[in-house]
Order: structure tokens, then sequence, then C-alpha cells
């Protein structure tokens, strides 16, 4: 099949992801793509690559997007550890997403915590459907769950991208405070996320 001859393209991206420095080189990309729920409630916002000069790449452009996701997660973590009343020491990574190394380790030098890396992390909602019904069948308990979780790699934060990451991070909500009237004024008779 042609399929099996293709190259594996997530391994390409983070070939092309790696060649370029943390900050992507002062590019910041949104992610609000079709508004915003968390933490902010913004159906107008939208996404945007913010930054980009000549001098940019496609490479620079590709590391902003991974490292515009964690942003935003990151944006969220701060209420989230509020609500939980503690900081989290580290975060398991799952989905599609969680199959990148290179994306595995930049989210833990922005979120400046330990990422592990689920195994097989594209069955985790399977999985997660799999523990609830065992529970409700009583045949394991909340607290049996993390004995069956393998974790395939661990990631900490490096300290060199701590300044850029700080610093790119507070742009980043710098920017969706200086957009959101402008987003708001052009999208206002556009369905967005709240509608749904």
């Amino acid at each position: 099949m042609q399929e099996e001859n293709a190259p594996d393209i997530f391994k390409v991206l983070d070939k092309i992801v790696s060649s370029v420095p943390a900050g992507a080189n002062n590019i910041i990309f949104t992610p609000w793509l079709y508004g915003e729920r968390s933490p902010v409630d913004d159906c107008h916002i939208r996404a945007s690559l913010f930054n980009v000069s000549l001098e940019n790449t496609r490479a620079d452009i590709l590391r902003a997007i991974f490292e515009g996701v964690a942003y935003n997660a990151k944006w969220l973590i701060a209420p989230v550890e509020k609500f939980m009343g503690r900081p989290f020491e580290y975060l398991n990574f799952i989905g599609g997403g969680a199959n990148s190394d290179v994306w595995s380790q930049i989210i833990a030098d922005i979120f400046d915590r330990k990422i592990r890396q689920v195994k097989d992390p594209i069955y985790s909602n399977a999985r997660g459907a799999a523990f609830l019904a065992s529970i409700a069948l009583k045949y394991i308990t909340v607290e049996d769950i993390p004995k069956y979780i393998q974790i395939k790699a661990e990631y900490k934060p490096n300290p060199e991208n701590r300044k850029i990451y700080d610093e790119m991070f507070k742009e980043f909500v710098n920017y969706y405070n200086s957009q959101k009237k402008a987003c708001a004024r052009m999208n206002r008779n556009k369905e967005g996320v709240c509608s749904i």
C-alpha cells in the first residue's frame, strides 16, 4: 500500500520544530480558531500569527504553532491549580500530540512542570472508558487507576528556556487583551463557540 511507504508526518514535523530555538524566533501563534472557552469565555476571539517578518521561516511558524497551543494550555493551569488548592508536581500528557517527544519537552518548558508522556497516548479515551466501566462494576477503585497507567518518558523543564518562555507567555496574554475588542467588532455577527 502507498500509505506504508509514506513518511511518518509527525516525525517529520518534530524534526523541523526541533531545528528552531525556543520562542520560535519571536512569533506567537494564538490557537483560537473558533473562539475560546477557558480560561476566558470569548466566542469572538480568533487565531493569528503575530510578529511574523520576512526573516522568519516556515519552521519558525511550525514551532510557534506547537508553542501557541502550549501557551494557551498554560494560561488555564493557574485557575485550575487555584481551584485544586495546590500546584501540580507533574502532568500526564495524552492524546495524539503526546506522541511527539519535541512537543512534550516544549510543554514541560512552558509549563515549568514535569510532563509524563503516557505510553500509547492515543488510546487514553478508550482507557478512560474502560476505567469508568471497571469502577462501576466494582473491579477496581479510583485509587487503583495509577498503577495501570504506563509512562513512556518524563520531560523536565529546561531552565535555559525559562526566560524566553516566561516573556513569550506574557506577550501571548497581552496579545489577547489587546485584540479582544477588535475581534469582537469584526466577529460580532459570526457564530463561534458561544453558539454551542
